[in-house]
């Protein structure tokens, strides 16, 4: 790519990739980066600040003992606030019990806080869904629902919900349910599964189901105006499906198929099941979300795995595939769009460790890290807090995930010890005046 991050590629455009920056700082450019940087007292002692990718560089993880469960701790590096919040093995409050190996938010693109952030889900390893206060993370109650639900983006007593062949909506601290709608013709309704997320107002829904004939489809659903939209037949597609989501606008319905070789490939519908886009390249992007950028548009954001920006931070447009590099190659595992209340950021799970960033001073300089950057390409960047999750597992993985107005982060951490019990931790960030 003759060019630099923040360059956009029209869709199929094949390009060389983008050159990787050199974040090491040579003798001449020392005062030049003394002068960019930004120092910040935290705690009593200054910690380096750095605010761009241009201008970042490595951090090396210091030693911390694993924090006691709902005592405050603090990040040595970046003076971020944390607390862990759930404590595996362990029963939290009666009927609430905490599996040995894990005790975890669902994922990264999957809502964790309710509207108002009163509401902090568990989910893995809590033998169904586990609610604690948003902002104490004290354990409150429990549910055992063995349905897909996700939290309406607007109502914070509300969840959408499918199981069967219903769609409905839940208040999980009264247990009420409110059937929406109830099919003859489908069943195996999913959300998703597991990677739906419900349009921004709340309204709109993708379920995917089986027809009477018994074959796979996706559909999207209107919960007020009660509107079934035609089906879309998935097994015409290249593939075997994954999932399938609303986007946030409710203007397009996005598919992930997982072909044979185990690449996977993408398609972008209309309402009505028009195709729009069809993504032959290999994850680009994924293990990511999807959001209404600045201009407008609905955007996946996550990480590439093919040329020409093979494990780059990539936006793309759901309308017409345009790509924008974000992030230089580098770990990063997931992305979440979740802070959906302060758009323009996306939040970042960067895994990987100190020896391999040490061998390749062209990556990204980030590794067991949470980074908040901004989706316009202009390479800034918020540091938050370093994961301490080395690699183990799936369970292991941190998955970080942001409150709605993106003042809280929650990660999950094996504390440094593979094969450890899995936590979960969140993080409070304090944001300036944009």
């Amino acid at each position: 790519m003759a060019g630099r991050l923040g360059r956009e590629i029209k869709s199929g455009e094949r390009v060389m990739s983008t050159p990787r920056w050199r974040f090491g700082l040579p003798i001449a450019g020392l005062i030049l980066f003394l002068l960019t940087t930004l120092a910040v007292v935290v705690a009593g002692r200054e910690v380096l600040a750095d605010d761009t990718l241009a201008n970042a560089h490595v951090l090396a993880i210091p030693q911390m003992p694993e924090p006691a469960y709902l005592e405050p701790a603090t990040d040595p590096n970046f003076g971020t606030s944390f607390t862990r919040v759930t404590d595996p093995g362990r029963q939290l409050a009666p009927g609430m019990v905490c599996a040995q190996a894990y005790c975890t938010h669902r994922y990264s693109s999957s809502q964790a806080w309710n509207a108002d952030q009163s509401l902090l889900l568990v989910v893995n390893g809590c033998s169904g869904l586990c609610f604690l206060d948003g902002h104490s993370y004290k354990p409150l109650f429990h549910r055992t629902i063995p349905n897909e639900c996700e939290w309406h983006p607007l109502d914070p007593k509300q969840m959408i919900c499918v199981s069967g062949n219903e769609i409905y909506l839940w208040a999980p601290v009264t247990d009420e349910k409110t059937p929406v709608f109830t099919s003859s013709e489908y069943k195996e309704f999913q959300f998703g599964p597991y990677k739906g997320n419900p349009s921004r107002d709340g309204d709109r829904l993708v379920v995917r189901a089986r027809n009477q004939e018994g074959a796979l489809v996706a559909f999207a659903y209107d919960i007020t105006e009660k509107i079934k939209h035609p089906d879309i037949d998935l097994s015409k597609l290249v593939g075997e499906n994954g999932y399938c989501g609303i986007s946030p606008s409710g203007k397009y319905i996005f598919c992930w198929q997982v072909m044979p070789d185990e690449t996977n490939q993408a398609y972008v519908f209309a309402v009505d099941g028009t195709l729009i886009q069809h993504w032959p390249e290999n994850h680009r992007p994924g293990h990511g979300d999807m959001v209404v950028d600045a201009d407008g548009e609905d955007v996946y954001v996550g990480i590439s795995k093919d040329d020409p920006d093979k494990y780059h931070v990539i936006k793309r447009r759901l309308k017409d595939g345009v790509v924008t590099d974000l992030a230089p190659f580098g770990e990063g595992q997931h992305a979440s769009l979740r802070n959906i209340g302060r758009p323009g950021w996306v939040f970042l799970t960067y895994t990987g460790n100190q020896a391999e960033l040490d061998g390749n001073p062209n990556w990204a300089p980030f590794y067991q890290e949470v980074v908040a950057l901004r989706i316009d390409g202009s390479g800034e960047i918020k540091r938050i807090v370093q994961t301490r999750d080395v690699k183990s597992d799936y369970w292991s993985e941190a998955h970080a995930s942001p409150s709605p107005d993106g003042t809280q982060v929650i990660w999950s951490s094996n504390w440094g010890k593979a094969g450890a019990p899995v936590a979960d931790y969140v993080a409070r960030i304090a944001w300036h005046d944009e």
